[in-house]
């Protein structure tokens, strides 16, 4: 069951601007990465569920979550199906990502008064995913469509938060571009916790890195 609201989901997605993206089978090595971008400053983390047995290691890292990381919102990507979606919910899931926009899963995540972000490609998806109760539609892929895409939706939807993944940078140059657009917040992956890092266990570079990066959405949000 979730442990914090969609609003309290929302309100931490927008007053931190980012949201690290992270996949691993292996659950120690998983624990190492959240805490430390927890250290980092990130108080939400999207565990991309890509993996066999994928729900196995997100249950045993929201356990972790709760009982070490205060405030630390756990969220799950990569949601095919509203049938996944209850089942990662079951394991504790405070929000649901998706690849795609499918009402079954906007349903079974409003049911449970769950925030639900789809990946949405043009203005008809996104008002659909709005008139099904999304609140952060997610634009997917991020590098495919760039900032002046947002820019574009915000034009007649000033309404509509945007969360791109795909294509972000931990740079000023990029972050700018971005938040200069109207995004919302930010999704970062393998930009921010790089093969690199998980091969030599840095995890003090990566809670350096997350914290930059932090400080950047700052200064290019004044």
């Amino acid at each position: 069951m979730a442990q914090f609201t969609r609003i309290e989901v929302a309100t931490a997605m927008k007053e931190t601007g980012m949201i690290p993206l992270f996949f691993n089978s292996d659950i120690e090595l998983s624990k190492k990465v959240l805490k430390a971008c927890y250290d980092g400053g990130a108080r939400l983390m999207e565990f991309t569920a890509r993996g066999d047995f994928a729900h196995e290691v997100f249950g045993e890292l929201t356990k972790y979550a709760i009982k070490e990381l205060p405030g630390m919102i756990m969220g799950v990507g990569s949601i095919t199906d509203g049938a996944v979606a209850s089942l990662y919910m079951a394991l504790g899931a405070n929000f649901i990502v998706t690849p795609v926009l499918r009402e079954d899963i906007a349903i079974a995540c409003n049911r449970r008064k769950v925030l639900w972000s789809p990946g949405c490609g043009t203005l008809t998806e996104i008002s659909r995913a709005e008139e099904l109760g999304c609140e952060i539609v997610k634009l997917f892929p991020g590098d495919i469509y760039g900032p002046n895409f947002v820019k574009g939706i915000k034009g007649p939807q000033p309404w509509t938060s945007v969360m791109p993944t795909g294509g972000v940078a931990p740079n000023k140059e990029n972050l700018s571009a971005w938040f200069n657009a109207g995004v919302t917040c930010v999704g970062m992956g393998s930009q921010l916790i790089s093969k690199e890092i998980l091969k030599n266990k840095d995890y003090e570079k990566l809670e350096q890195d997350v914290k930059n990066a932090m400080a950047l959405i700052k200064e290019v949000r004044k």
